[in-house]
């Protein structure tokens, strides 16, 4: 196993206001380390430094410092005993790239091949339902419902296998993690 890669690195992905916070949020109360969202957390440093590196000003900028927060996270997390459950990583930054019809660089290729995370990744589906927008979410849901496929088709094609978390209540699907998680 290279110092680049580990299997104890779980990521959720998938689109904008699946629910993919709110169960990693609930996971973490329940004692598992949970890496930040990297879009959301710049989105808020460039918010309050009145900075323009943003995805609806910027974004190529943004996925600049995206891939920068990712390649931190995924160190520190590799310092870390135990799993580690990620709220996206390097790869999103690729489908975010293509949603966007923005070229994907070649050393953001090159990370997401060579920084890699437990082959299972759990994909939360497009679920209309619960999407709202917030101050750092300004997506429609269309946007919402691309995202979820450029995720799909990015992770397959970095060669991760696709977890569906199911459209259910929050205790239902933290016990669909934790049980997968254990049979990972």
């Amino acid at each position: 196993m290279s110092s680049r890669h580990s299997e104890r690195l779980f990521v959720f992905t998938g689109g904008p206001g699946s629910g993919k916070t709110t169960l990693l949020d609930a996971l973490a109360a329940t004692g598992f380390a949970v890496m930040d969202e990297a879009g959301r957390g710049i989105i808020r440093q460039q918010q309050a430094t009145g900075s323009d590196a943003l995805p609806w000003a910027d974004r190529a900028r943004f996925a600049e410092l995206m891939l920068s927060w990712e390649l931190r996270s995924h160190a520190l997390a590799l310092r870390q005993g135990g799993t580690v459950l990620f709220d996206r990583a390097i790869p999103d930054i690729v489908g975010y790239l293509d949603l966007s019809g923005l070229a994907v660089p070649s050393a953001l290729t090159r990370a997401a091949t060579d920084f890699r995370y437990n082959t299972t990744v759990f994909i939360a589906p497009h679920w209309p339902e619960i999407y709202v927008n917030d101050a750092e979410r300004r997506q429609s849901p269309e946007e919402a419902r691309r995202t979820h496929a450029a995720m799909t088709k990015t992770y397959l094609a970095f060669g991760y296998r696709l977890v569906e978390l199911p459209k259910t209540g929050l205790a239902e699907r933290v016990r669909f993690v934790v049980e997968t998680l254990r049979a990972a």
